[in-house]
């Protein structure tokens, strides 16, 4: 009883991605950078500490909902073969319960927070559950992506302002550039796979065009990030994190040029050094003047 118990945990920690957290991170950047912002360098303990924890949980509930959305698709594919829903270990009601509990703790975590921040959680939701949907007929599921993994940003916002300047929009749009061009690269380890399947991503739409798409996407992303510092008044310490963001972006470049499965994964994974080194010049924008 106990080992069957201990397998069903398991499974459950494999079904929110808890051996991956990179797409945690993905998503916890853009709402970081949203929060010092918004805060001028000093974010409230409490919003802090709600926005974080509410990015794992959100996420980790939209994992759940992917692979209940997936799962038919999954077991064609050799690298998602063996997740837990695809694989039989739990089945796909379980998956919306995981992801329905996950879902409402991350609405009881917010209570605390005023009554626009909560509605911008609801249109969030929708957006999370819509997104592994999007795959069967948008020509690029990665702008639902961005939209869903950079809604922490306007939330931000929203919570500590309670309205949302055009900084948060301008934040917020860089974000989906940005999401863009790593889940491109993501889409293009299996793109084969999704071509057979009849599946829609940006790697697919954009064709030979995909590395290029890709660049001018984080074009997008690091001017955008100017743009905000230039509102904000960060000083020239920003430059720093930039900078660094700037030859991520590169070397990202560089990798999914090769088109080859292990190098554009390796690109996509590496992105959360591009979030972090975004995050650092804006950390150093607001506290060194």
């Amino acid at each position: 009883m106990q080992h069957r118990l201990l397998a069903r945990l398991i499974s459950y920690a494999y079904l929110i991605r808890l051996d991956k957290p990179i797409g945690t991170l993905l998503l916890l950047w853009p709402t970081w950078w949203a929060l010092w912002l918004v805060s001028g360098g000093c974010p409230e303990w409490r919003i802090l500490i709600i926005f974080t924890i509410g990015t794992f949980l959100m996420r980790s509930a939209g994992c759940a909902v992917n692979d209940f959305a997936d799962q038919d698709f999954d077991r064609h594919v050799l690298r998602t073969q063996e997740r837990p829903v695809t694989s039989g270990k739990i089945s796909g009601k379980e998956a919306l319960g995981v992801a329905s509990i996950l879902a409402l703790m991350a609405f009881l975590l917010i209570q605390p927070l005023n009554a626009f921040t909560k509605e911008l959680s609801v249109f969030a939701l929708l957006v999370a559950i819509i997104y592994p949907f999007t795959k069967r007929f948008f020509a690029i599921p990665q702008a639902i992506l961005g939209i869903a993994f950079g809604f922490g940003i306007p939330m931000a916002y929203a919570a500590v302002l309670d309205f949302i300047p055009l900084e948060a929009w301008i934040l917020f749009v860089g974000n989906v550039f940005w999401a863009i061009a790593y889940d491109t690269a993501y889409a293009m380890v299996d793109r084969d796979d999704d071509i057979r399947l009849g599946l829609r991503t940006s790697a697919i739409t954009f064709g030979r065009f995909d590395v290029f798409a890709i660049g001018v996407c984080y074009v997008g992303l690091l001017l955008s990030q100017i743009w905000v510092a230039q509102i904000a008044h960060l000083s020239h310490y920003f430059w720093l994190g930039w900078l660094g963001a700037l030859l991520c972006a590169t070397y990202h470049l560089k990798l999914v040029s090769t088109r080859d499965r292990d190098a554009c994964f390796k690109a996509f994974r590496h992105n959360n050094w591009l979030g972090g080194f975004l995050f650092l010049g804006i950390v150093l924008g607001l506290a060194l003047t």
